[in-house]
């Protein structure tokens, strides 16, 4: 094993940490020695051990004059956990190699901790996919405007997300939403528009293999605010917080009507607005699940970081839902193009993830 090998094994690791340890970054790490990897680990939950201690002890003796492959440079402050600089000093490692540097100011200064103790430290391989990876925590750090907004539609082969009787329920298959539930274990928030909610009464939750540690709050965004105190959003708000976003013009009845059910209710003229009263309000990350008038407005203004794209090997007509409506017109030469970050199959459905800017790990 090369230390390219290792590093992709690294990030492969730091995956295992999804919905467990945000607002942390997701982190993994390798220990190699004489081309072969002796110990392995990542950051398994919020507040414990990180993914260098981890993959550390696993090597026992085996660290003397090693190499240690980590996807982010090691922390040199004391939070919940002990400074990784520390330990990694104390081990024997020779050389470490981070993806990418960390751009927390509370936590970096590692690399330079490490050599100013000998060590031998070099920032930079696959760091492209370290920061795919960590887009959301790079979005927190460096934007306090707003969350970090995902958007996930699951749509026909000719782009429509329900038939033309409104039903959506399945365009895709069972792998494909089981993805979906695994996606939302890592968001703070799960949005949809009040049509889509009205239409669908979706409960919004995580309900996969990977219960997440802080479940996410549910938002729906309607104007008017006309939510049914029958509806899954409201009716069990108790059980899962659920904010509305409506406009400073909604009836203040229905506004009332939602409170008294428990609901959380913020006032927002225009998305950029709704988008920071929830960072305000500790939403540091948002997945949009529809509908076609929600995304095509966020599409619109820009506020779409990554696209999940779920597509289904059917059609369903033009009188079918558009997946995305109300974007403007635009000339190619002047298109904005997304970046594909991860392109595979999903039973017999196709996932496609695309950033509308590169995930550059660099400041």
């Amino acid at each position: 094993m090369n230390e390219r090998e290792a590093m992709a094994r690294a990030l492969d690791l730091a995956w295992r940490g999804w919905g467990r340890v945000q607002p942390n970054p997701l982190v993994g790490a390798v220990v190699l020695a004489a081309g072969e990897a002796v110990g392995e680990g990542w950051h398994a939950e919020y507040g414990e051990r990180h993914a260098e201690p981890a993959a550390l002890e696993q090597a026992g003796e085996r660290t003397r004059g090693a190499t240690l492959l980590v996807t982010l440079e090691p922390c040199a402050h004391y939070g919940r956990q002990p400074p990784c600089t520390d330990i990694i000093t104390t081990s024997g490692i020779r050389r470490v190699v981070a993806a990418m540097a960390d751009p927390n100011p509370i936590a970096a200064g590692g690399a330079d901790r490490l050599r100013a103790a000998g060590v031998e430290v070099e920032i930079g391989l696959l760091g492209q996919a370290a920061g795919s990876q960590n887009a959301s925590f790079l979005h927190r750090v460096r934007d306090p405007s707003r969350p970090f907004v995902g958007l996930k539609l699951a749509t026909s082969l000719d782009g429509r997300i329900a038939d033309s009787e409104g039903s959506s329920r399945w365009i895709s298959g069972e792998e494909a939403r089981a993805y979906v539930h695994w996606l939302r274990a890592g968001f703070d928030a799960i949005a949809a528009g009040g049509r889509t909610v009205r239409a669908d009464d979706p409960s919004l939750t995580v309900r996969g293999s990977l219960q997440p540690r802080v479940a996410p709050r549910r938002v729906v965004f309607t104007e008017s605010a006309d939510l049914d105190r029958g509806l899954t959003v409201v009716r069990t708000t108790g059980d899962t917080p659920t904010t509305v976003i409506a406009s400073t013009t909604a009836p203040a009845a229905r506004l009332r009507e939602l409170e008294a059910s428990g609901v959380t209710v913020l006032l927002a003229d225009d998305l950029e607005a709704a988008l920071r009263s929830l960072r305000q309000a500790g939403v540091m990350s948002l997945l949009v699940e529809g509908g076609g008038k929600l995304a095509g407005a966020l599409l619109a203004r820009g506020l779409v970081d990554r696209y999940h794209w779920v597509q289904s090997p059917l059609w369903l007509g033009e009188g079918g839902v558009p997946a995305v409506s109300g974007l403007p017109d635009t000339a190619i030469a002047n298109v904005e193009r997304w970046e594909v970050a991860e392109r595979r199959p999903l039973g017999g459905d196709t996932l496609l993830v695309m950033d509308r800017r590169p995930c550059s790990p660099a400041w």
